[in-house]
């Protein structure tokens, strides 16, 4: 996927691996990585569809090393990390029985990244359980989040591991996204919306939809 698509990689996501042969992992390309107060995603059945999740942001490269790397080496590497928003589009519609490697091709239902604002790097690696609120006027969502992998770093040794053990390079500036806290929130369009971590800070942002 990452050879025939012309843009770079600009981040990934994934989580542990479901089984020995189900990875959860897919590229975010450079393209579809935003940040500020405006976020454009094409609309999934005329809603935004988004994922409340943390992102962490290397600042060293972690080259192909067929030994892979440590604990101590990946955290060190981690630069910063983020509130952040995986943007959803399933390609497929509810009846095509599409099967999990398709999904996979599919990016996983991927459509981008929004990073908002940084967040303290202990209380990011900290962050088994946050209480989310996604609020448009008076419509309030509210969600008692848990990381599905406790900690939102925990599948990233993974993932460095396997990875460059496979001959993936790593470079400063990509950022990971490890799961969901709460599902798939969906939102509507053209309305300023308040995304709070409670405890860690809060941003806005207002969903533009593509054409």
């Amino acid at each position: 996927m990452i050879d025939i698509h012309s843009d770079k990689v600009g981040g990934w996501k994934c989580l542990l691996p479901l089984a020995d042969d189900k990875f959860v992992v897919a590229p975010i390309f450079a393209g579809s990585v935003q940040t500020g107060e405006v976020c454009e995603l094409f609309a999934d059945n005329n809603v935004a569809r988004v994922e409340p999740e943390i992102a962490f942001v290397l600042n060293k490269a972690l080259p192909a090393n067929p030994e892979g790397y440590s604990e101590e080496q990946i955290n060190d590497a981690i630069g910063s990390c983020h509130m952040a928003l995986e943007l959803m589009q399933s390609r497929f519609a509810d009846d095509s029985g599409a099967e999990f490697y398709e999904k996979l091709a599919d990016c996983l239902v991927n459509q981008g990244l929004f990073i908002g604002p940084e967040l303290p790097r202990d209380k990011a690696f900290d962050a088994a359980t946050i209480n989310i609120a996604v609020s448009q006027g008076e419509d309030v969502q509210t969600f008692a989040g848990e990381h599905p992998n406790k900690l939102a770093q925990t599948p990233i040794y993974w993932l460095i591991n396997t990875m460059t053990r496979r001959g993936v390079d790593f470079q400063a500036g990509e950022a990971i996204i490890t799961g969901s806290y709460c599902g798939i929130v969906e939102v509507a369009f053209d309305k300023s919306t308040t995304i709070q971590y409670e405890g860690f800070g809060e941003y806005q942002v207002t969903f533009k939809a593509k054409g």
